[in-house]
């Protein structure tokens, strides 16, 4: 908050797709910049995006839903509106390795001329593991740490932030280009035969983490590949978690509960995903981010 002439020293600008609910958004006064989605034949359509795609496919439609990142002027806009409240601006967007919201943010704020107030920072993740990152933005701003000590510890955040996930069809994933056509024959071929590939983000980027056998459901894919990492890993620290869902509570739901009976695991939330992620991953996909101290 302002109190008179005076700014509150550091702000938040980021895309959406982090995925946080809106009662996160405002509790850290968060600015989303929206990216630009295009429903094709299916703008009107019924119901959420999921609902429309299943939609879609029954009425034999063939438009997937295209999307772009943010355009330099959307973030200069979001830029400009935050400075007037902050003396300086953290920008978080989704991975540089499948999105130019990275730069688009960075071209923005080269047309400023308070510039160096602009602090831009790939997260190279999505979902709820960009919505973590986020988190921890608000959370060292709190703190009342100095910009380079921020940005150093957000760093060493992202580095310990994990996304895994699982597709209930790859098809919608392929279609979107962000699957190679071979990567997606194969998961389909695996999931006819009972198995769950799971997939998660390295270093930005979307690879397969393993395939999980002996698993009724997503969630229990999604649970065991959690625990075996964990354990991997020996994490004794407390592990924030997020869930994000394609219009799947149910699973999203079973998910939590497991996660929840481990003794060092808080989840920071759940939420569905949103238009730019859920446009890809298509319907019935689950998520499962987390993230170290």
């Amino acid at each position: 908050m302002q109190k008179g002439n005076l700014k509150t020293k550091i702000g938040i600008v980021a895309d959406e797709g982090g995925d946080l609910p809106k009662e996160l958004i405002e509790k850290h006064k968060i600015s989303i910049v929206p990216f630009k989605v295009d429903l094709g034949e299916m703008k009107d359509l019924a119901g959420n995006i999921y609902q429309r795609i299943r939609e879609a496919e029954k009425r034999g439609l063939k438009s997937f839903v295209k999307t772009s990142q943010p355009s330099p002027g959307d973030f200069l806009r979001a830029f400009k509106e935050k400075l007037k409240e902050f003396e300086e601006i953290i920008c978080i967007t989704v991975t540089s390795k499948h999105s130019g919201t990275f730069n688009s943010a960075l071209q923005a704020r080269e047309y400023l001329p308070e510039k160096e107030k602009i602090h831009v920072v790939d997260s190279l993740n999505v979902s709820g593991g960009e919505g973590l990152i986020i988190l921890k933005t608000a959370s060292l701003i709190k703190s009342g740490l100095k910009m380079n000590e921020i940005l150093k510890r957000l760093k060493e955040s992202i580095s310990k932030t994990n996304l895994i996930f699982v597709l209930e069809n790859p098809k919608w994933a392929v279609a979107s280009g962000r699957i190679p056509k071979i990567l997606g024959a194969i998961l389909e071929r695996m999931q006819s035969l009972g198995f769950y590939p799971v997939l998660t983000l390295k270093k930005g980027k979307v690879s397969l983490s393993s395939v999980r056998k002996r698993v009724k459901d997503l969630s229990g894919a999604l649970f065991e590949e959690f625990k075996s990492k964990i354990l991997k890993e020996k994490i004794e620290s407390q592990v924030k978690t997020a869930i994000t869902h394609a219009d799947n509570e149910k699973e999203a739901k079973k998910l939590e509960n497991a996660i929840l009976k481990i003794k060092n695991c808080k989840v920071e939330f759940t939420n569905i995903i949103g238009n730019i992620v859920g446009g890809l991953s298509g319907p019935g996909a689950l998520a499962l981010a987390w993230q170290t101290e």
